[in-house]
């Protein structure tokens, strides 16, 4: 919008100043032009005198005197022609052969043809010229006199105008281009607060506002309603937040005591169900370490996230157990693909709950007794956890449709579920700078790969 208004602004005012600029130019350049005709002439008509008198005599010693000083002095050139168009006089004794237009002229003064000023022409195309005059005694011509002067002078000072007035125009430009920016910052300074204030509620300053007493009508009326949308805004995640926060205060006691019990339990029962036991103690400890992220990320607006090294084909295959007995009531059975060790820098408790989302996604569209496929693997600097199921997957104008919240395919059928797992696990690996993609492989299916970047901390 800045440039446009420059553009509105800026065009305008240079091409009027360039209009006013070389109107001015030629005028000046003309009047240098007018005044050396004028001196012409009034040269030309002091010669015609003398030189009907000393035509009438038949003696040019005086005029060819006055004609050799005045071009001393004043660097003119005088010819004196009789009627048969031979210089009779003249203040060069070397003077060559006429030129053409030169000769023409003369011819048309001794058939009586008064001199007439030459046409304007542009100021750098200047020529040098002469006026012709004829000498009349008692009504008859008896020769023609020329002057030719020198236009060097009339140059140099059209040549001067010209630099003073370009360089006034330049000034002027710069002056006017200096006017329209400071012009242009003044009439968007409203709409520059907006963006700040957009840019710091994007950033979680959620308190940010712009004031109303400044600006047009217009851009007032935008502000009020912007400032009433950003304490909405604030209303509704602080809301958010309370819920987060009480949900996961809340649910800590029941998740404790529930641990508790287990303790309890794993004292009466054998040998044979220690590794139960112990898988359900890690079930529990992972919700413990779910729920006091989502405690910081309700109380400080944004999770700490805890990097470590991570092998992530460890939690893939961890979280596929995790899953099998779920999986096994479908007759859904897990394959462990991919690299056995792939450890990268991240956090093992967010890359989890993603994964989690993302089995729980594949496990319901994975047709009975069909495969998951679950595995890790290292792509140049990026650590990739993939999922891929053997579903009825999705069409190609679909596949980028299916991390957007609350979206399901048309072909979803009856299958549970509220179109939220994938958003979720989105939203998830973005928070740690990692990246979540889905494509549709050949074989059929849905492929879901969760790409962990090494050293990246949101």
């Amino acid at each position: 919008m800045r440039t446009r208004l420059v553009i509105v602004f800026l065009v305008p005012l240079i091409a009027i100043l360039l209009s006013l600029g070389g109107a001015t130019g030629l005028s000046a350049a003309r009047s240098i032009q007018q005044a050396l005709y004028t001196e012409q002439l009034g040269d030309l008509g002091y010669f015609v005198t003398s030189a009907r008198q000393a035509l009438s005599s038949g003696s040019a010693t005086v005029i060819e005197g006055e004609a050799r000083r005045f071009q001393d002095v004043y660097g003119i050139e005088v010819v004196v022609f009789d009627l048969t168009g031979a210089a009779w006089a003249t203040s060069d004794p070397g003077l060559e052969v006429l030129a053409d237009n030169e000769a023409e002229r003369v011819r048309l003064a001794l058939s009586g043809r008064r001199a007439e000023a030459p046409e304007p022409a542009f100021p750098w195309i200047i020529p040098d010229t002469g006026m012709v005059e004829p000498v009349f005694d008692d009504g008859d011509v008896i020769g023609a006199v020329m002057i030719t002067a020198d236009v060097e002078a009339p140059r140099a000072a059209i040549l001067q105008q010209m630099l003073v007035l370009g360089a006034i125009a330049v000034v002027s430009i710069i002056l006017g281009v200096l006017l329209v920016f400071q012009l242009a910052r003044w009439v968007l300074s409203p709409v520059r607060r907006l963006d700040e204030a957009m840019i710091a509620i994007e950033r979680g300053e959620m308190h940010a506002r712009v004031s109303e007493d400044t600006g047009p009508p217009e851009l007032r009326r935008m502000t009020r309603v912007f400032n009433g949308m950003a304490e909405e805004i604030e209303r509704v995640l602080a809301r958010q937040q309370e819920f987060a926060l009480n949900a996961s205060h809340e649910l800590r006691n029941p998740l404790n005591a529930l641990l508790l019990r287990v303790e309890h339990l794993s004292t009466g029962l054998g040998p044979e169900w220690q590794g139960d036991v112990e898988e359900t103690r890690e079930e529990g400890r992972r919700m413990a370490r779910i729920l006091e992220t989502l405690l910081g990320l309700a109380r400080r607006g944004q999770a700490d996230s805890m990097f470590s090294a991570v092998d992530l084909a460890v939690v893939a295959a961890r979280r596929a157990d995790a899953w099998r007995e779920v999986a096994a009531q479908r007759g859904i059975v897990f394959r462990i693909v991919g690299e056995s060790a792939v450890v990268s820098v991240t956090d093992r408790t967010i890359v989890e709950s993603a994964l989690d989302a993302v089995i729980d996604n594949a496990v319901k569209f994975s047709p009975e007794g069909g495969a998951i496929e679950v595995g890790a693997h290292r792509e140049s600097d990026t650590a990739v956890i993939t999922v891929r199921d053997h579903g009825p997957g999705l069409p190609d104008d679909e596949v980028g449709s299916a991390t957007d919240r609350f979206w399901r395919s048309a072909d979803s059928g009856d299958t549970p579920g509220s179109g939220l797992g994938l958003a979720i696990a989105t939203d998830l690996l973005s928070s740690i700078g990692a990246e979540l993609s889905v494509s549709s492989p050949e074989g059929g299916g849905l492929m879901v790969a969760l790409q962990v970047t090494e050293g990246v901390i949101a």
